[in-house]
């Protein structure tokens, strides 16, 4: 099967506390991805130290290929104590995604995750078992395009509790609410988004409980081709234009000196755009057998802050609708947050006079910078990054 996972999550804070006792893990092993969501007792600094502490744990041991039995028992064993409760107490679930279209889904005292395939929500069929005196639900299943997977904290189900609703949103509440959202066949940001302001505007704006929302939709693999910066040789302009053309997947070009050595190569005309709508952002042009064509540090600039604050959590409307703006930053952003799983970068090492900086060695130019926080910020969305230069 050729599929992939188009991954998003957010974190809402009990109010009033300055850290999310909620913690998600994504890990990637060779032949699956694995999310991890944990939730501390409590909330504040004691909880988002028992999630993290059995995030890091279970994804650790996961990876190295240990059993759940072996992991449960090791987290029951390590965790701190409550001197009040006097138990060590994180909840969890874990799910992994394998590449044959395999799945794996383990629950522990979480609310259960939400599963729609063709806008329907689908029940698993589960096993119980009994691990350290703890009732873990397991499921395994197989996955298919266009499948969705939510993964929340009890903060989502109690939402609105005391407040617009007696007994909080409920499950039920939620899952209907994913079910209907799905139907519309979003992306995972927004799914996530959508899912999260619901929350929020349930709590009236001040979340009673910390809220972590994870959306896992299951896409065919996209890939996503970046040219910018000139070779540092001539004689590699036609290599590096051989790389990128013969890639699958959409192609972007950003810089003017790359869009011109793109049109030599393959004998097109550029038109640059009359549509300038951000005034800090250079319009963008059209070059045929091209998807983008674009400035080049103005533009990487803007779409790599746009990435980082999308990774900080921050998946407002207001985000969102930076997202959808008319410019060329806006629209590689876009591209790099919602259709893409993996992305190729082919980078020439040439160096601009007019990009550098003085208190820089000369090596590091902002181009370069660009392109490791670009690679860096898709990691941590989970998609596939590869860098070649020339």
């Amino acid at each position: 099967m050729n599929i992939s996972l188009e991954v998003s999550y957010k974190s809402l804070c009990k109010q009033g506390e300055e850290l999310c006792g909620d913690k998600l893990e994504i890990i990637k092993t060779e032949d699956s991805d694995i999310i991890i969501l944990s939730d501390g007792m409590g909330s504040g600094v004691k909880a988002n130290i028992l999630a993290t502490l059995t995030s890091k744990i279970l994804g650790t041991m996961l990876r190295q290929g240990a059993r759940l039995e072996d992991c449960v028992d090791t987290i029951a064993k390590t965790l701190p104590v409550c001197s009040i409760r006097k138990v060590a107490y994180s909840t969890f679930s874990i799910l992994q995604i394998f590449g044959n279209g395999k799945a794996y889904l383990v629950e522990y005292d979480n609310p259960g995750c939400v599963f729609v395939r063709s806008k329907k929500i689908m029940n698993i069929p589960y096993r119980i078992k009994n691990i350290e005196d703890k009732t873990i639900r397991e499921y395994y299943f197989d996955v298919q395009l266009g499948d969705y997977f939510v993964l929340f904290s009890d903060g989502v189900v109690h939402a609105g509790t005391g407040n617009l609703l007696s007994f909080g949103w409920g499950w039920q509440g939620a899952a209907e609410y994913v079910r209907k959202a799905c139907a519309q066949n979003v992306s995972s940001p927004r799914l996530v988004s959508m899912l999260c302001r619901a929350c929020k505007d349930l709590y009236m704006g001040a979340p009673g409980d910390d809220t972590t929302v994870a959306a896992v939709s299951i896409v065919k693999r996209k890939n996503v081709n970046i040219f910018t910066g000139p070779p540092t040789s001539y004689d590699d302009d036609a290599v590096l234009m051989r790389d990128f053309m013969t890639t699958p997947g959409k192609k972007i070009v950003c810089g003017g000196t790359s869009a011109n050595i793109a049109a030599r190569i393959l004998r097109k005309k550029i038109i640059t755009s009359i549509n300038y709508t951000d005034p800090e952002i250079p319009p963008i042009a059209t070059l045929e057998g091209v998807d983008l064509v674009t400035e080049g540090v103005l533009t990487l600039n803007r779409c790599a802050n746009m990435l980082e604050q999308y990774n900080k959590g921050d998946l407002s409307e207001k985000f969102f609708d930076s997202l959808d703006a008319d410019n060329g930053a806006a629209m590689l952003a876009k591209i790099l947050i919602e259709e893409c799983t993996h992305l190729n970068m082919f980078v020439g090492k040439a160096m601009n006079a007019a990009h550098q900086n003085v208190g820089l060695p000369f090596d590091l130019s902002i181009r370069m910078r660009l392109v490791e926080k670009i690679k860096d910020e898709c990691e941590k969305m989970g998609k596939t990054v590869t860098v070649k230069y020339y």
